[in-house]
């Protein structure tokens, strides 16, 4: 009876953790699947079944090809095949499968051979992601490299024309052509600086460190002072800008020339966003660690499918349409407040308007009045 109560034990703790094994795999954010050495299917997780749109009862016991039908599926380069064939790892080969629906999705995939405890061969097993987005947002990067360096080199072009002509006629032209020439280049001159501003913020991005020079900040004198600055702006285009600072607002610690980036950037597209009529609010509470500013508009607001990445460098919402930006803006301005150890929010409605709220630390790294951050 021993004998037969630690058999029944050991099978239930074998059972046990293999429910335990499949757990894991099954909640992986990562589509897994196993072929035999002859390539039929034997597993199938959730996120594989997301992915290509197969239910796992479908696709178990079918040829892998017949599921996938991948661009490699039918030759050689077969991730599976050749794993099974060489009986080595295959990592990171981006190729494209094909949903169920006929729609081809982008995947990067990692392949191995599966063996037994006595080394035979058993098949193998394959994962793989959408990387649908990734490739999207490589798109959008060229495209809107692109622009930049197009806007840049137009820029360029207007200042050099309109400084030639004015070398070559000199006193000849009246003084009103004159200013208009100098309005025109200084224009030119101020949209070439932002665009070389927002190239180098992006490369102070990508290698994630942005040089932070901290000291006491009054937040309430900032926050009024851009406000007073873009006061003029929201009037010009008939928006009611408005501001309202808790007398109790407290000193910080923080990089006041970064921190006026933070706000120019969100004022910018509140403005940007917000039809004539509209209103934009400016607010600034303490809490008990946080120093917390909200910048509020009643503008066109963000989709449920953007909201997600509008932080991401070069994303440009489905509400954007014709409007001007490299989808830079809101990129830096998250990493400039995580550089302050602080964070950012931002809640949205389509047609209702956004609020971001920014969160920053009240006491900030004192120890730390130079330091690089991302």
């Amino acid at each position: 009876m021993g004998l037969i109560h630690s058999d029944s034990q050991d099978i239930s703790l074998l059972l046990e953790s293999l429910s335990f094994y499949k757990f894991i795999v099954d909640s992986l954010p990562l589509a897994i699947i196993a072929v035999d050495p002859e390539l039929r299917i034997t597993w199938f997780n959730p996120e594989a079944e997301k992915i290509t749109g197969f239910p796992a009862e479908e696709a178990v016991g079918r040829k892998c090809r017949d599921i996938l039908r991948g661009n490699l599926c039918d030759i050689e380069e077969c991730p599976l095949k050749k794993g099974v064939a060489t009986r080595r790892p295959l990592l990171g080969i981006q190729t494209a499968i094909r949903k169920k629906d006929g729609k081809l999705i982008p995947v990067r995939v990692n392949c191995a051979a599966l063996f037994s405890g006595k080394g035979e061969l058993m098949g193998a097993v394959e994962a793989f992601i959408d990387i649908s987005r990734l490739k999207a947002h490589e798109r959008e990067k060229a495209n809107l490299v692109s622009m930049l360096a197009h806007d840049m080199k137009s820029s360029i072009t207007g200042i050099h024309g309109l400084g030639l002509r004015l070398l070559r006629t000199g006193a000849g032209e009246d003084r009103e052509k004159r200013e208009h020439y100098l309005e025109v280049m200084t224009k030119e001159a101020s949209n070439l600086e932002k665009l070389i501003e927002d190239f180098i913020e992006y490369s102070h991005l990508e290698t994630g460190r942005l040089k932070l020079n901290f000291s006491a900040v009054s937040l309430d004198k900032e926050l009024l002072e851009i406000f007073d600055t873009y006061r003029i702006k929201a009037s010009e285009k008939g928006i009611r800008l408005d501001v309202h600072i808790e007398d109790t607002i407290a000193m910080i610690w923080a990089d006041a020339d970064r921190l006026r980036r933070v706000f120019s950037n969100l004022l910018d597209n509140a403005l940007k966003y917000t039809e004539e009529g509209g209103t934009v609010t400016i607010s600034a509470t303490t809490q008990e660690k946080d120093a917390v500013i909200r910048i509020t508009d009643t503008g066109s607001g963000i989709g449920p499918e953007d909201l997600p990445y509008i932080f991401d460098p070069f994303h440009r919402g489905q509400t954007v349409g014709k409007r001007e930006g490299y989808g830079l803006g809101l990129a830096t301005v998250r990493a400039i407040v995580e550089g302050h150890k602080g964070h950012v929010e931002v809640s949205s409605e389509l047609g209702k308007g956004s609020t971001f709220i920014i969160f920053l630390p009240r006491e900030g790294p004192h120890e730390e009045k130079s330091t690089s951050s991302a």
